[in-house]
């Protein structure tokens, strides 16, 4: 029963989740909190991992969530049922092509579509920067705050560490250091300050 309800969960975020990667991050927060299958603690971890290796990031998440919960079996299952949504969309085009290619409804359809990825997107970046640069202890008791205590919420190692890398990326004498170069450098710093 663990292995149809792991494919049936990750079907519905591969399904919705319309522009992939961080655009399934909403759908995994309320996936781990109905399930209780990670926190919000294990997604944010979930997310630095997935953004820091190879392959899209829902597919790693569904490996590590169906391994975590079902073994090799679910580690297989969770991923196969995030892209499954994916692959009957994918053959039903193919074998209408030419009919969908030039109809105004499909058009349209896709038109509708850009700004609800856009919007997931969004939701998973105040999401990910909230799990990232704020403190949730301090955010539970925020209302209890006074003055300068309010600054307690942020995690502010993780905001030094975010604005230098921004700066660092965007500065002209570093525009040519590949990517992989400041999420290295970030995942030690991270460990190394245990973030």
């Amino acid at each position: 029963m663990t292995y149809l309800q792991l494919f049936f969960e990750f079907f519905k975020v591969g399904l919705f989740s319309i522009g992939g990667g961080l655009a399934t991050l909403p759908f995994l927060s309320d996936l781990g909190t109905r399930t209780g299958w990670f926190t919000a603690a294990d997604l944010a971890n979930m997310v630095a991992v997935s953004e820091s290796t190879p392959g899209p990031l829902g597919i790693n998440m569904a490996t590590y969530v169906g391994f975590h919960i079902g073994g090799v079996p679910g580690g297989i299952i969770a991923p196969v049922g995030e892209v499954a949504p994916s692959v009957i969309v994918i053959l039903l085009v193919a074998r209408f092509l030419q009919r969908f290619r030039s109809s105004r409804l499909v058009d349209a359809a896709f038109y509708g579509l850009r700004p609800a990825s856009t919007a997931l997107i969004a939701a998973a970046l105040v999401e990910v920067c909230s799990m990232a640069l704020v403190v949730p202890a301090a955010l539970a008791q925020i209302g209890a705050l006074r003055g300068a205590e309010v600054l307690t919420v942020f995690h502010w190692p993780a905001i030094v560490l975010a604005a230098a890398v921004f700066l660092l990326m965007n500065w002209r004498a570093l525009k040519k250091v590949h990517p992989i170069v400041f999420i290295a450098a970030s995942a030690v710093i991270g460990v190394a300050l245990k973030m």
